[in-house]
């Protein structure tokens, strides 16, 4: 009876017992995810390598292998809100230019800000140089590289599942980006490169080539690694894709958020002729600028702006500069041109175009936009800008984790529920008093903040959070009212007491028959 119960609002029990039996299998990897799809995209405007093929396959070998399907295409008509649902992770696969029109750059960013995953393989970073939203996205846009040769790879984060496999460095043959600008400060940096070990960084020794973060409710990972078709037969290269795969598609958790000391501080260094926007200024050549450019051309009234520079929590601004002409004043300010004014300094003549000074001030600390600089002074060009760090607060910002209620690993009395409504179209259901479900991939440390989005068409009732398992401590409480019918679906939210320390377990407690249902949940610290 109890089983008859189980089955009767899902309906074809065999059928449903079957494909959690499939879906539940482990690996030979780590336990098994629940079945998801990925979408792999490798439309190209510019450059085209000859390794996607490879990386296609690559990708469909570790998903027949990971309990993920694969859909690989090169129409970008495949970004548009319906069919971007079905997918937990869309991978840019060494796309290149403007592969995306406005509409769907317009759908693929609700679909990431709405808890979808993004993953980023070599060229990815040398697309959509237009869409600012895209840069923030990829985290730094391509700007050149050398021959391909050996380097050695540093793997500054061992604990997240793209880089757990490997050791403190791993040497190996790639084509080595270099970026327009330092991602690091909003970013949680994975691998850099040992720029001492190859011929052509350019990025004054910190040089990162991994990395991951959080982009709104969804997630980002990218790596440079990924040129040449020998990449995708490495079986370490292949779990770096994995790791990066499986967390853009909330299957497992890590902590992405940007290191609090990232070296040499709290910092975001970019190169002056990386603006975004601007108004008269030109890049201009000098041999001892970083890269043999800078910002220059500069007169009063120009102006330049950074959209992938954030001023948010930024209490500082320094700038390498020279000037054979009459000097002036920077001002800094906050998401335009005319934006608010964060600080201003001055710069005088430094004698000559190639002899480089480093000007600094305080900022105000209110900034929330891109970074804009205006340029004031007298009458020709007054200086040329080679790059400008902004420094920031140190307190690391919240984070949240999203998971989908069914992509439990460990239970009792539950089962994957299809509903149409849901994400990814299923739930946990089948939830009686007493049930509980475990996900090992959601760690409970310093969670403060709890909810859940349900369903019922029963007795509702409690959902417990607890740490390290079924039993453990109680981190709190959050309480599930009947929704009117098992699609409508509603949140419910709760404060945590923040001392877990183990994987989150949920318990579930109420009245007879099945309580209701969990489409997604998200911890937030």
């Amino acid at each position: 009876m109890f089983a008859l119960t189980k089955v009767m609002r899902g309906g074809l029990a065999l059928v449903a017992a079957a494909l959690v039996a499939t879906q539940f299998a482990p690996t030979a990897a780590h336990a098994a995810d629940p079945a998801y799809k990925v979408l792999v995209f490798s439309k190209t405007a510019g450059f085209r390598h000859d390794s996607i093929p490879a990386g296609i396959q690559a990708i469909r070998d570790l998903g027949a292998a990971n309990n993920f399907t694969v859909t690989a295409t090169e129409d970008a008509t495949a970004f548009n809100a319906a069919n971007l649902a079905q997918f937990k992770a869309v991978v840019f696969l060494s796309t290149t230019g403007d592969v995306l029109d406005a509409g769907q750059q317009t759908a693929f960013q609700s679909y990431v800000d709405g808890g979808g995953g993004y993953v980023g393989i070599h060229a990815a970073a040398d697309t959509e140089y237009d869409w600012p939203y895209y840069g923030r996205l990829v985290g730094a846009w391509f700007k050149s590289h050398p021959a391909q040769q050996n380097a050695v790879v540093k793997n500054e984060d061992r604990t997240h599942p793209a880089t757990a496999h490997l050791g403190a460095t791993w040497t190996r043959f790639d084509e080595w980006y270099n970026y327009r600008t330092n991602p690091r400060a909003g970013v949680r940096v994975l691998q850099s490169l040992d720029e001492s070990s190859y011929t052509g960084g350019e990025m004054s020794g910190d040089h990162p080539i991994t990395w991951c973060h959080a982009q709104a409710s969804g997630r980002s990972f990218y790596t440079g690694l990924g040129h040449t078709i020998e990449s995708y037969a490495d079986s370490n290269y292949r779990q770096l894709v994995l790791g990066g795969i499986r967390y853009a598609a909330g299957m497992v958790q890590a902590d992405c958020r940007p290191a609090t000391t990232p070296p040499p501080g709290d910092t975001q260094t970019v190169e002056g002729e990386a603006y975004t926007s601007s108004f008269g200024v030109q890049p201009a050549g000098h041999a001892g600028a970083s890269g043999g450019t800078t910002m220059g051309y500069i007169d009063n009234g120009d102006w330049a702006g950074y959209s992938q520079v954030s001023t948010s929590g930024a209490t500082g601004f320094s700038a390498r500069v020279s000037s054979g002409g009459a000097g002036g004043t920077i001002t800094i300010r906050s998401g335009s041109q005319t934006g608010p004014v964060l600080g201003t300094v001055n710069v005088a003549g430094t004698g000559g175009w190639d002899n480089f000074t480093t000007v600094s001030t305080t900022l105000n600390g209110t900034g929330t936009g891109a970074l804009f600089l205006t340029f004031g002074g007298g009458a020709g060009a007054l200086f040329d800008i080679d790059t400008l760090t902004v420094t920031r607060n140190t307190t690391p910002p919240p984070t949240s984790t999203t998971t989908e209620g069914e992509a439990y690993t460990s239970q009792s009395g539950v089962q994957p529920a299809s509903h149409g409504g849901a994400s990814g179209g299923r739930t946990v259901g089948f939830i009686d008093n007493g049930d509980w479900a475990g996900y090992s991939q959601v760690s409970t440390a310093g969670i403060t903040k709890f909810s859940a989005r349900v369903s019922s068409g029963g007795a509702g009732g409690t959902i417990t959070i607890r740490s390290g398992s079924q039993t453990g401590p109680v981190l709190g409480t959050v309480n599930v009212a009947n929704t009117g019918n098992w699609d409508t679906f509603t949140t419910v939210n709760t404060t945590l007491n923040g001392t877990g320390t183990g994987a989150v377990f949920l318990t579930f407690s109420g009245g007879a028959g099945s309580l209701f249902d969990i489409d997604t949940f998200t911890v937030s610290t």
